[in-house]
């Protein structure tokens, strides 16, 4: 009996250590680099917008694709992922993927910046009925179709590739990337 009950004394000194706090470690501020001109380096203090868009974006990887869908307890299509994403950043945008290619500042395909949208024609009209986040790297971030899930894809896939109308941006990519 003796050896049972320094067992459990020993478990119940185990378990309450877990359950005891310890203070939060010391974490010393963020700093940025200076400059070598002295000024303020924007990129290195805050998030461009079309960084601010793309994480948005890519925490919702995973998410189902719904037809009509934009956020992420019903799922997404692909125009109301970018709207949803937009519109949490602080930016209004249109919701179809043809209002917002319209919407959308022209960028040259060499020129893309993660957050850019990249937009696509799946009809022989050539008008546009689907759109992506640009990750960088020739990827891209999209609700692809039922039965997919938010999810990246690469820019230089067959598909993709022959059916890319252009690319467009919905943000000012001016000093800190500001609306």
């Amino acid at each position: 009996m003796g050896g049972a009950l320094l067992r459990l004394a020993a478990i119940a000194l185990l378990c309450a250590g877990c359950s005891l706090t310890r203070p939060p470690a010391t974490v010393a501020p963020a700093t940025a680099a200076v400059p070598p001109s002295g000024g303020v380096d924007r990129l290195a203090t805050a998030p461009t917008r079309g960084a601010q868009v793309l994480g948005l974006a890519a925490g919702l990887v995973g998410i189902p694709y719904r037809f009509g869908g934009r956020s992420p307890l019903e799922g997404f299509d692909c125009s109301g992922l970018v709207w949803h994403v937009h519109q949490t950043a602080g930016l209004a945008v249109p919701r179809t993927a043809r209002d917002q290619y319209g919407a959308a500042r022209p960028v040259a395909r060499s020129a893309l910046q993660p957050g850019d949208l990249v937009f696509f024609s799946s009809n022989r009209r050539g008008s546009v009925d689907h759109v992506g986040i640009y990750a960088g790297d020739g990827r891209f971030l999209h609700a692809p179709r039922s039965g997919r899930p938010v999810g990246y894809e690469r820019l230089d896939t067959d598909w993709f590739a022959t059916h890319f109308v252009g690319a467009g941006r919905l943000w000012d990519p001016g000093p800190g990337g500001g609306s």
